[in-house]
């Protein structure tokens, strides 16, 4: 059923119950796992001329972190990425390029009436990717009761 799961990863802490839920499902079904990190060319062109080489470098050493993150946690190979561009085009064009048969991306919790949102990356991801997209919310760290342990499956 799984033969190709893509990880896509920011190292944000959002991110990581979805590296940990993306595993076990690659494990489950004996799946390759790809780690994508995308680094934002818009964050980077937004900045002052003078500071984008530095951003450039700090958020590549962040998704070789995310990266490696993914590897250290993994079971099995990991094959990674890091692109940079508009991060749901990124990602679902990588997942176009290895025959992905699901993305597993991470979303904040929302409350309240914010509680359908996803975020705008993982949302643009659910909107425009060529195959399902598993979100995985992070835990509320609050302990107010909403543990957060909610799956969702698009495609």
């Amino acid at each position: 059923m799984f033969d190709t799961v893509v990880v896509a990863t920011d190292g944000s802490d959002s991110v990581k119950r979805a590296v940990d839920v993306a595993l076990d499902l690659a494990d489950r079904f004996d799946a390759e796992v790809h780690a994508l990190s995308v680094i934002d060319a818009s964050e980077v062109d937004a900045s002052p001329q003078q500071l984008r080489s530095e951003l450039r470098t700090a958020l590549e050493t962040t998704a070789d972190a995310a990266l490696a993150t993914v590897e250290e946690r993994a079971d099995r190979a990991v094959q990674t990425a890091t692109r940079e561009g508009r991060p749901a085009a990124e990602i679902c064009e990588y997942a176009r390029e290895v025959d992905a048969d699901v993305v597993a991306t991470g979303t904040r919790g929302r409350h309240g009436e914010n509680r359908l949102l996803l975020g705008s990356v993982a949302e643009r991801i659910v909107r425009t990717s060529p195959v399902p997209v598993l979100t995985v919310r992070q835990l509320d760290p609050a302990g107010d009761g909403d543990d957060g342990d909610e799956l969702a499956v698009s495609g």
